[in-house]
């Protein structure tokens, strides 16, 4: 890793990336950003997730075909990143999981939620961007990565080295999103 990065310099500079240079994904790079998800908390330490890396060229372009479609035609740039994640969302512990029925809580939801952004904070702090897709085919994704029944593809992550340019955030503004000691 370069050097020591600010936190919310490095939350600043991730985007959602949609095009990407043909340039190869490091090994060392990425098994640093599965490292990081994989060290992402979680509800009753559950770890409801398994990571699918998709690095075959052929198998990654397959899984890229389900990422679009011919009614809405989005995520064309897919193609573009030589990586692509599937997180899959595995059922969490027993633990966790009574506590989503007492609590009517999705814990399991933001559990991948957090281990996703982990990832792709992970790969803006080594230079790489990425993109987290929910829209896709969820069952032709099962299917082409032998994903067993009963688990779910929740999220596709694009993986690769921007080549598109950097864009000024456009957030709420703080009024707008933080109180303090009531809504």
């Amino acid at each position: 890793m370069q050097g020591k990065t600010d936190f919310l310099q490095l939350v600043n500079e991730r985007q959602s990336d949609r095009k990407y240079h043909d340039k190869p994904v490091e090994e060392e790079k990425l098994n640093r950003c599965l490292e990081a998800a994989r060290l992402a908390p979680s509800a009753c330490n559950a770890q409801p997730w398994k990571f699918i890396v998709v690095n075959d060229p052929a198998l990654k372009n397959s899984l890229a075909e389900q990422t679009t479609g011919k009614l809405v035609p989005i995520n064309h740039f897919t193609r573009q990143a030589p990586v692509h994640v599937v997180l899959v969302m595995e059922k969490p512990n027993l633990t966790s999981r009574f506590g989503e029925l007492i609590k009517d809580k999705k814990y399991t939801l933001m559990d991948v939620g957090i281990a996703a952004s982990h990832f792709c904070l992970q790969a803006a702090a080594e230079g790489l961007g990425t993109c987290m897709i929910g829209w896709f085919n969820e069952s032709g994704v099962r299917k082409l990565l032998d994903i067993p029944g009963g688990k779910r593809p929740m999220l596709i992550i694009t993986l690769g080295y921007p080549a598109g340019r950097k864009r000024q955030k456009r957030r709420k503004a703080p009024a707008e999103i933080i109180s303090y000691n009531s809504y």
